[in-house]
């Protein structure tokens, strides 16, 4: 992540030259050694550093992407808005909603600008899909499901990192997977009141890995060790609108990779988005409801920040492309003073969804999801 960070940085001034602020790559910190000066010779970085803390003490920085592991977010965050940096900090911002409202009271009492990376809302095609729910072409919202499958934990080989651990990770799928469904869910359709939850752990025990491990290393022959957080989770929804909804979200689903999308259907039509269809959408509307077609729709200039990228409906636009334009809202609030795009509200109220399903979780009942 902190790769694609460096790249969108990079590329803004190319896609969004109106910007009166231009990044310059000031420092970059790693604490595996040699990783930080690769970073620095590749990326074209001014310095490397081994130790966060000389980043919040460099007089020459004045804005910090936090990339680093969850249970590093919060420390890293509050010492950053302290030091009064802005703030691009990853989601789930912390291991707890207690984390993330840390970070956003640091970065509210420095006054400082606070963005977080939830990536899929800023695909043109959901922001198209916000405005026509918003408009009420598919009527009154009766019920969304939203699912976010992947495969990057399904190998049985795959090395007991940071993120199969309480301590370090927090929780598993929530936080990787299902805050961005969340994020989404209340991006579409608004505030998440009450939900229910269940989890399940499907690969118990990873081997420890041997060495220094980068993504999602595969290891063999090191101690095994059990996995502290789960693998699946699923939920139902009610939202203060009234409508229901279920999100469904796994790290372990062989022969899916990058499933994410949702369905949200209305009184009189529906709406869907495939993130692996990035920059389509079905879309049924009309007054049959029984029989109605549901048409694709290639969004295009005119949809969120998609006319930056490409001249015309149907030419494709990568997962890059959401952090170009986050490092753009992000860099534009910095400018203007004022927030663009997800920022740690967004993250508070988020990771209380996702505290509200551990919750449920243990409980076995429905929760109430707090609103402050």
């Amino acid at each position: 992540m902190g790769r694609v960070h460096t790249q969108a940085y990079a590329r803004v001034p190319h896609h969004f030259p109106q910007l009166a602020l231009r990044p310059e790559l000031v420092t970059v910190a790693e604490e595996v050694p040699g990783r930080a000066e690769q970073a620095a010779r590749q990326y074209g970085f001014a310095s490397a550093v081994r130790d966060w803390r000389e980043v919040a003490a460099d007089p020459r920085v004045g804005a910090v992407s936090v990339t680093a592991p969850n249970f590093l977010h919060r420390e890293i965050g509050v010492a950053m808005a302290e030091a009064g940096k802005h703030l691009w900090i990853e989601k789930p911002v912390g291991l707890t909603a207690g984390d993330a409202r840390a970070v956003a009271d640091a970065v509210a009492k420095a006054g400082v600008q606070g963005a977080v990376g939830f990536n899929y809302r800023n695909a043109p095609a959901v922001e198209a899909a916000r405005d026509l729910i918003a408009a009420g072409d598919i009527g009154t919202v009766t019920h969304v499901r939203i699912r976010l499958f992947s495969d990057y934990a399904a190998h049985p080989d795959g090395a007991l990192t940071w993120r199969y651990e309480r301590e370090r990770g927090g929780s598993g799928v929530l936080g990787d997977l299902a805050s961005h469904g969340a994020d989404l869910a209340r991006f579409l359709l608004g505030e998440i009141t009450s939900l229910t939850a269940d989890t399940a752990v499907f690969v118990p025990e990873r081997a420890r890995p041997t060495g220094t491990t980068a993504g999602h290393t595969l290891a063999t022959g090191g101690a095994p060790g059990p996995v502290e957080n789960e693998d699946y989770v699923s939920a139902l929804l009610r939202f203060a609108s009234g409508a229901r909804g279920v999100l469904e979200a796994c790290r372990v689903s062989v022969g899916e990779q990058n499933s994410y999308g949702f369905e949200v259907h209305g009184t009189r039509g529906a709406v869907f988005w495939d993130f692996r269809r990035m920059n389509e959408l079905g879309v049924s509307r009309g007054t049959t409801y029984q029989d109605q077609p549901v048409s694709t729709v290639y969004v295009g200039p005119g949809a969120g920040e998609f006319g930056a990228f490409q001249p015309g409906a149907a030419n494709a636009m990568g997962y890059d492309d959401l952090k170009v334009i986050e490092a753009y809202r992000f860099l534009r609030s910095i400018a203007e003073g004022t927030p663009y795009g997800a920022t740690l509200t967004d993250a508070v109220r988020g990771a209380a969804v996702l505290d509200a399903m551990a919750r449920s979780v243990e409980s076995g009942t429905w929760v109430d999801v707090p609103t402050a």
